[in-house]
């Protein structure tokens, strides 16, 4: 395409262009001017010396946090947990927008609409309360529901195998409204004429949605995948520290990369072992992405990111 096709092609679309630059505007601040940060990660930052003054360190960052006993369980606990939410997300996110596109009541609609997606605005700090005063051991609801039924209460701050079925609760209670709202979307942009054709054909309404609704919505599922993976280094810091109160006797499943450099950085100040820390999270990310496309392009091209 020539210069002149380029400039045609702007002022054609410039309103488009022009309601694109606030995002723009915030990914260059937020996401690629902070990328100049990461030389932190190779030096051994001095707040006295500045980012340019303090001394290089090499590999002694990455070495600080690889060489400690806790890397490899956070490292497996932030795979394992994001693997999980990944999964169970996902599935529910489907299933509730497929349940929601079954109604016909609109008023019914958009109440359940409107109570699925109102716990993603809720804080996690409030989340965290309501977990708590769901599983306290002396007030809690839940135990005193056990208590009840002969079961009897269960100390949930004391036990670290249950958190990883708490976690996986929370998250989706928390964020299944929003995802479910995009697998709606793109359902109702489906062309009705294949939904007709199938019950022509004798169709029932499960084989409509395993024949016609979730082959059309791959290609969502697949970019909405690959991005998690994307960011399955990542955990939500808000979720694994306020939902477990950062209690000790729970690390062994709860403490993830992001809360164990939290309280790194909070105990020791240091800067460049955080930094290198996050660049670790960065490079397997993207490295992930690539491979996870390459997979998807090689199984099916339509399906992938790019």
């Amino acid at each position: 395409m020539s210069n002149g096709s380029y400039m045609r092609e702007l002022i054609k679309n410039k309103v488009l262009y022009l309601m694109t630059l606030p995002g723009l505007l915030l990914i260059l601040l937020f996401s690629y001017l902070p990328m100049g940060g990461l030389i932190i990660a190779f030096k051994d930052y001095r707040f006295d010396k500045g980012v340019f003054g303090s001394a290089w360190s090499g590999l002694q960052n990455f070495e600080f946090f690889f060489s400690s006993q806790d890397a490899l369980r956070v490292t497996f606990n932030t795979l394992y947990m994001n693997a999980l939410f990944i999964v169970t997300g996902t599935v529910m996110s489907i299933l509730c927008a497929l349940l929601v596109i079954e109604l016909k009541n609109k008023i019914g609609k958009k109440i359940i609409q409107t109570t699925l997606l109102l716990p993603y605005f809720i804080s996690w700090v409030v989340v965290g309360y309501f977990v708590f005063a769901l599983l306290n051991n002396q007030i809690g609801v839940v135990n005193q529901l056990l208590t009840r039924i002969g079961v009897g209460s269960i100390d949930w701050y004391s036990s670290p195998h249950y958190w990883p079925v708490i976690l996986v609760l929370v998250s989706i209670w928390k964020n299944t409204g929003y995802s479910a709202i995009i697998y709606l979307a793109a359902i109702i942009g489906i062309n009705e004429e294949y939904y007709e054709a199938a019950r022509i054909d004798g169709a029932n309404r499960f084989q409509e949605v395993m024949k016609i609704t979730l082959p059309l919505i791959a290609p969502i599922i697949s970019i909405l995948t690959l991005i998690a993976i994307g960011k399955i280094f990542y955990a939500d810091f808000g979720l694994f520290y306020n939902v477990p109160r950062n209690i000790g006797v729970l690390y062994s499943t709860t403490d993830v990369i992001d809360t164990y450099v939290f309280r790194a950085l909070r105990n020791t100040g240091d800067i460049g072992m955080s930094s290198a820390v996050a660049f670790y999270q960065s490079t397997v990310g993207f490295v992930l992405v690539l491979f996870s496309n390459y997979i998807v392009r090689k199984i099916n091209p339509e399906n992938s990111l790019f």
